[in-house]
């Protein structure tokens, strides 16, 4: 007799690494270098690939984000010119990384100016502020400092169920959180 009991869900470690498309391998590390400030931790070059055996060659690049937290690159020579998803807006798929300082938000800010970029904000959330622009692959990025207090994170907590309850029925804006908001004009 086999054991029908359902498994144990796995206890998660955490995100190993999160993995994207890149346009060329090199540029794309001396971005995350250089404007990231992210170390370049390793890469894997295969020909075929490991999970299918399927012949098409790729450079596979890591990088440090801190945090035990690293963001991956695939270059695919062999594929057709990589897009985006043109059903969604540019400013949905983003990659958000942690900074631990309004100083540190302006001074990544002030960084990626001087190299060309276009930068948005910082936009005032409420409980976190972030400035936004594109890496060389046009996949979008944020900088976020969050400052929000213990409290204010229990409070949206309390009512994110009920928020998506609403939304699920409504497709409007749930105002459980309308305070985020006015502490926005407040402080603006």
């Amino acid at each position: 007799m086999t054991d029908q009991s359902p498994k144990a869900v796995p206890q998660l470690g955490g995100i190993h690494h999160v993995a994207y498309r890149c346009r060329d391998a090199k540029e794309t590390v001396d971005f995350y270098r250089d404007v990231m400030g992210m170390d370049f931790m390793l890469a894997i070059a295969e020909d075929n690939v490991p999970s299918t055996g399927a012949p098409d060659p790729y450079m596979h690049v890591f990088m440090d984000c801190g945090g035990g937290n690293v963001l991956a690159f695939f270059e695919l020579p062999n594929s057709p010119d990589m897009g985006r998803d043109e059903a969604t807006p540019a400013w949905v798929q983003h990659i958000a990384f942690k900074v631990e300082s309004e100083e540190g938000l302006l001074a990544a800010k002030d960084r990626a100016e001087a190299r060309g970029l276009q930068v948005i904000g910082p936009i005032h959330h409420g409980v976190f502020k972030s400035i936004y622009f594109f890496d060389p692959n046009g996949h979008r990025l944020e900088l976020a400092w969050q400052f929000g207090t213990s409290s204010q994170m229990a409070q949206l907590k309390a009512v994110a169920d009920d928020m998506l309850e609403e939304w699920s029925r409504t497709k409007r804006a749930p105002r459980h959180a309308a305070w985020l908001h006015e502490k926005i004009a407040a402080e603006s």
